[in-house]
């Protein structure tokens, strides 16, 4: 089973969402929390898999919680949950470690579908995101030094399949792309983020724009 917390200060929200995922077979709602502070905590005691995260809510928002969620090591991925896809906080929530976004006026399947996405490691990134992400770091200008000095850390095949990963490619896609086998690609994927430090692909994706590997039309 999945196990999900649910973080949104309206409450509509919040029962809507977990009577969704209540009915899936391979999903259960642990918990909800009414702001980001309350998720922090929420999260340490209930040790969800996947945290619904709404961005704009009292005391904490989203986007200080999923910081937090993230420096404290939890296992838990957080999928942000935003009513519009170009979010000015969905870059910034990204590169505090999130692992995805996901809009509001999402379906059921496509609710319970992002929550598996992420609940195995993939990043859930639409195209709007990505290209607003490129966007970005077009507008930042100059890549950060940092990441550019540790690209020279990844073997060429390694740089590849980090820059299909910016581009929201799956592992599977990847491996047809590149014509390998799945598992292949998931070896490079766990090597590079090892090598680079990172915790998840949606990581990966940043180092990859702010390295400049991605840019736009690239």
């Amino acid at each position: 089973m999945i196990r999900v917390l649910i973080v949104d200060d309206q409450v509509m929200v919040r029962e809507g969402f977990s009577v969704l995922l209540n009915a899936m077979p391979d999903i259960e709602v642990v918990g909800e929390a009414v702001d980001g502070r309350q998720a922090v905590h929420k999260v340490a005691v209930l040790k969800p898999d996947v945290v619904l995260m709404d961005i704009r809510m009292p005391e904490m928002n989203g986007l200080e919680a999923t910081r937090e969620i993230v420096a404290a090591d939890a296992d838990a991925k957080v999928l942000v949950l935003t009513t519009f896809d170009l979010d000015e906080y969905v870059y910034q929530a990204l590169r505090a470690g999130a692992s995805g976004f996901l809009l509001k006026d999402a379906s059921a399947g496509q609710l319970a579908e992002g929550v598996r996405i992420v609940a195995s490691g993939e990043a859930l990134l639409a195209p709007t995101v990505t290209k607003r992400l490129i966007s970005e770091f077009s507008r930042l200008g100059t890549p950060r030094a940092p990441a550019q000095e540790r690209i020279g850390d990844l073997t060429e095949r390694e740089t590849e399949v980090l820059v299909l990963v910016a581009q929201g490619l799956s592992n599977g896609e990847i491996a047809e792309s590149l014509v390998v086998a799945e598992s292949t690609v998931k070896t490079h994927v766990s090597r590079i983020l090892v090598k680079l430090g990172l915790r998840d692909r949606t990581q990966a994706a940043v180092f990859a724009y702010e390295a400049r590997l991605v840019t736009p039309g690239g």
